[in-house]
């Protein structure tokens, strides 16, 4: 498996796997799917802010994707990387997709200093994997204030 960056031929199948993502048991509640194509855009537009994957075999099927966030935190004192969305499609999951998407992730940041991602509460599958890769559970709470 290696990941690739998404480019514009890319784009209805990004689409259908995000739709499919926020509408599995992973994610708390759906988005709106104008979100996705904006998403997309930005990937596109720019890597400042956002990257965008394929998690891919070696004959070019598509297993799944993941979208990152980059930002500064003081807190960490450099580079975080947001792993926003890591998503296996249902019929690769439990065969190391997970783990290998999230090394390679690693290696793409070398100047990162943290990695953080969050998980669903009743995906307790997600969250072993995470611990066993070293994640660590921040105990702060999180507040949003939406404008759109």
């Amino acid at each position: 498996m290696h990941l690739r960056r998404l480019t514009a031929a890319d784009r209805q199948a990004y689409l259908r796997l995000a739709h499919d993502f926020y509408h599995s048991p992973a994610v708390l509640h759906p988005v709106p799917d104008e979100h996705f194509v904006r998403t997309f855009e930005e990937i596109l537009r720019s890597d400042v802010y956002a990257d965008g994957f394929f998690l891919e075999n070696d004959q070019g099927d598509c297993l799944g994707y993941a979208i990152t966030s980059k930002t500064f935190s003081q807190e960490c004192g450099g580079q975080a990387v947001w792993v926003e969305e890591l998503y296996v499609l249902p019929e690769y999951q439990g065969q190391g997709l997970g783990t290998e998407a999230l090394r390679q992730l690693e290696s793409y940041y070398p100047a990162a200093t943290r990695f953080r991602l969050e998980v669903e509460p009743d995906n307790l599958s997600a969250a072993r994997l995470y611990q066993r890769l070293g994640f660590e559970v921040l105990e702060y709470r999180q507040f949003v204030k939406d404008r759109f």
